[in-house]
């Protein structure tokens, strides 16, 4: 079976009452248990990221415990198998027959846009951790769909295309997957970029699972850009730079990535010399200081032998959000309207993904982004350092909300440039 549940937990599991003359059925208990379903990719194409999201999510429970003003917590969780048609199958399996009070996950976009379309239809609070498609919370905003721990996509290239100019770099071409992840990834830097006095020389577009970057690598030079920008995740990002370095593009432009290129899941098995010294920008970074995901960073490392990705990162940094608007009022999350009043206006001091974590109006967290450099530690291992940050960033940019919407989308043929 694809689903497995986990964290069982006594308690009554809520009555079924008529209100008088009505035949109305009364919502549970508010002794039963509150149940969450989490919807990830177990297998398929996404599934490495799927169970480090799953394990950053049970790494937070098992250190806080599985009671909530007063309720037992049972999570259920599906594996969406990184297709939409299961992911909706199994989103409306847990409303419908396991009767969640919310669901929470999702890592690609197409699984978490079906699962949106559901929640839009049945009220049902849908929380995603990792989803990153930028009309979720901007254009096609869905009132009871907010991002936990989650970021628009463009969100978080803003501030390296910032600190790219502050080195001077005047010319940039981007290389990145032809989907909406990377035009939306490419459209935020080259928007801000351009906004700071940049331009923007060129732009070379690879199919997903580019087995051979050669032919996109060897049109570099004729633009002679100050800098490459790549936006690649799975696969592509370790070819990507592994073919960097075979093909000595190193020695000739300087490189900057978005966070899921040199994320922690890519870096640990690449060679020093493919990643060393590779800047990109995230709200999350495991060699930070930062006491609170040093603390995360070791505690997962001694539960699962890994270093955490990004996705370990989110799944936690999710489970700490729910809980803390779970605690606002007190267990009472049948009253939909005000649980989702209370996860926005959530404030997290202090968790993996950095401090002073809030949501703005439209459903979508304000971070605290950092510029990363991979660096090795004395063990030999590789991971983000921080050598810069930008405080209170907003999916946004540079423009209040009402303008940013008027213009189109991020897509191939908009890419946000300023003239």
């Amino acid at each position: 079976m694809n689903r497995r549940r986990f964290l069982q937990t006594a308690g009554a599991a809520g009555t079924l009452a008529l209100v008088s003359g009505n035949l109305r059925v009364a919502l549970a208990q508010s002794n039963g248990p509150i149940r969450i379903g989490l919807l990830a990719p177990l297998t398929g194409t996404a599934a490495s990221a799927g169970r480090e999201l799953v394990d950053g999510w049970n790494l937070y429970w098992q250190q806080a415990g599985l009671d909530l003003a007063g309720r037992k917590v049972e999570v259920i969780v599906e594996d969406d198998a990184s297709s939409p048609d299961t992911a909706l199958q199994k989103a409306r399996r847990l409303v419908q027959q396991q009767n969640v009070h919310m669901l929470v996950g999702n890592v690609l976009a197409n699984t978490g846009l079906a699962v949106a379309e559901y929640a839009k239809t049945t009220g049902t609070p849908y929380f995603m951790p990792v989803v990153a498609a930028d009309d979720l919370t901007q254009r096609t905003r869905i009132p009871n769909v907010l991002r936990v721990a989650g970021f628009a996509a463009s969100q978080m290239t803003r501030p390296l295309a910032d600190w790219c100019l502050k080195q001077g770099y005047k010319k940039v071409v981007t290389i990145g997957q032809d989907y909406t992840f990377g035009h939306e990834q490419a459209g935020g830097f080259i928007q801000n970029f351009t906004q700071g006095g940049g331009t923007l020389v060129g732009q070379l577009w690879h199919p997903l699972n580019t087995a051979d970057f050669s032919p996109y690598l060897g049109q570099i030079p004729s633009f002679s850009p100050d800098v490459v920008l790549a936006i690649e995740t799975g696969a592509d990002a370790a070819r990507l730079l592994q073919q960097w370095t075979n093909f000595a593009m190193k020695d000739q432009f300087p490189l900057v990535t978005s966070q899921n290129t040199t994320d922690q899941s890519i870096i640990r098995n690449l060679r020093p010399a493919e990643a060393l010294g590779i800047v990109s920008s995230a709200h999350y970074a495991e060699g930070a200081d930062d006491p609170a995901v040093q603390q995360f960073v070791e505690a997962y490392e001694k539960a699962y032998k890994i270093l955490p990705a990004i996705f370990a990162a989110e799944g936690f940094t999710a489970a700490l959000w729910i809980a803390d608007a779970v605690k606002q009022v007190q267990g009472n999350v049948e009253q939909t309207d005000g649980f989702l009043t209370a996860v926005k206006q959530v404030k997290i001091p202090e968790s993996p993904l950095g401090k002073n974590l809030s949501m703005d109006e439209y459903g979508n967290p304000i971070y605290n982004i950092y510029i990363r450099k991979v660096v090795q530690r004395p063990d030999g291992k590789m991971v983000n350092s921080v050598i810069d940050s930008y405080a209170n960033v907003s999916q946004f940019g540079n423009l209040d909300p009402e303008t940013y919407m008027k213009q189109p989308p991020f897509s191939r043929n908009f890419q946000g440039v300023t003239k």
